[in-house]
């Protein structure tokens, strides 16, 4: 391994040691066994088990996300199906390329946008992403009626678009479902920034003090996920 890349794993998770006040003993076996005490430290106090092959693909995709997308797209080329089409996009927006990854879900639904709910989703997702509010309300109400929709990531950019466009009641209805126990903090997070912006002072302090009490009982790689938002959640209470 790259000298570089070992001083910078070190630095990792001696930052991430210090910043959760793990034990000593953890400095000294990162600092004087820096390869095999960084992965074993990243095992035991960073991910699971299931945590371990996401975080193996997205090296990888950090590494060389170039090959990920070549592989994919020989895919397509072999055979211009509806699921390597899904595939192409997911891997576009993947290196956060929404723009061309719109365009091939696009294609893999060919104007039937009842032909499959999830890339639906995607689509919102992107056209969010890319500001184009007036289609995340069109593709949003096209599948509005699913069972699944109600307090799903798509309604709440639902509602994000709603706003956009000075809908502001609609946008309420549909932002507000997100506000689910234990789940979904950078999103109830925004919610109660929306509703301080609406003058509803108290239902802000409400959802932001249930997400502190609930970051108490996260586990380690929520609470290295969410750390930034429990902060900004944090400043926010202490500024009302």
């Amino acid at each position: 391994m790259p000298y570089f890349l070992i001083i910078a794993l070190q630095g990792f998770c001696i930052y991430h040691a210090i910043k959760n006040r793990n034990d000593y003993y953890w400095y000294f076996l990162i600092l004087f066994l820096p390869i095999i005490g960084s992965i074993i430290y990243i095992i035991t106090q960073i991910f699971n088990k299931k945590d371990l092959d996401v975080v193996q693909k997205e090296i990888v995709n950090v590494v060389n996300p170039a090959k990920k997308i070549k592989d994919v797209r020989k895919q397509v080329e072999f055979a211009d199906t509806f699921q390597n089409r899904v595939n192409m996009g997911d891997v576009l927006y993947e290196t956060g390329d929404y723009n061309s990854g719109i365009e091939e879900y696009i294609i893999a639904l060919n104007g039937n946008y009842n032909q499959d709910a999830g890339v639906v989703k995607k689509l919102i997702e992107g056209y969010y992403r890319t500001d184009q509010f007036e289609k995340v309300i069109f593709c949003a109400e096209k599948i509005r009626d699913k069972s699944d929709f109600v307090g799903s990531r798509s309604q709440f950019l639902y509602g994000l678009a709603l706003e956009e466009q000075k809908r502001s009641e609609e946008a309420e209805q549909n932002l507000r479902p997100i506000d689910q126990r234990y789940s979904n903090y950078p999103e109830r997070y925004t919610l109660a920034q929306f509703l301080m912006t609406k003058g509803k002072i108290e239902d802000a302090k409400e959802i932001l003090s249930e997400i502190l009490i609930e970051s108490k009982h996260m586990s380690k790689p929520n609470q290295y996920k969410y750390n930034g938002v429990v902060n900004d959640v944090k400043r926010l209470l202490e500024s009302l």
